[in-house]
């Protein structure tokens, strides 16, 4: 299992399992975030504890996503689909930046154009120790 905290420790997330590769995006959101992402749905291996604030991230005809912080240090935790999936599932990723270095340091990391392709981008072979160290 893996798990992140917030830097004052109020609020943490934890994830079951493999997170699989991770997920750098360039949007006009995690650019400025500089979040690290993994992936799956509430209530399944995703979990989110503690106080959040959220930010609401407008869609282009619906809200599409709310960002969830700490209201005390501000880190960003997690995203929060607000569309339900097909299967009435709601998609969550959280902030690998949140969790321990040596925990997460050798998950390779995707890149997904989603500033202007919304389309996965080539390989470049990077893990997060590479971003980190």
């Amino acid at each position: 299992m893996l798990t992140g905290s917030c830097h004052c420790g109020q609020a943490h997330w934890t994830l079951e399992g493999d997170p699989g590769s991770i997920t750098a995006c360039n949007c006009t959101l995690c650019r400025r975030y500089a979040a690290l992402w993994a992936y799956d749905y509430e209530g399944e291996r995703i979990a989110l504890v503690g106080p959040t604030s959220t930010y609401t991230r407008p869609g282009k005809a619906d809200p599409a996503l709310e960002i969830h912080f700490c209201p005390s240090c501000a880190n960003i935790l997690c995203w929060r689909g607000l569309r339900l999936e097909e299967d009435g599932r709601r998609r969550m990723a959280v902030n690998l930046r949140l969790a321990p270095p040596e925990a997460v340091e050798h998950l390779p990391i995707d890149r997904f154009d989603g500033l202007d392709t919304f389309d996965d981008l080539p390989s470049d072979g990077r893990c997060v120790r590479d971003l980190w160290f």
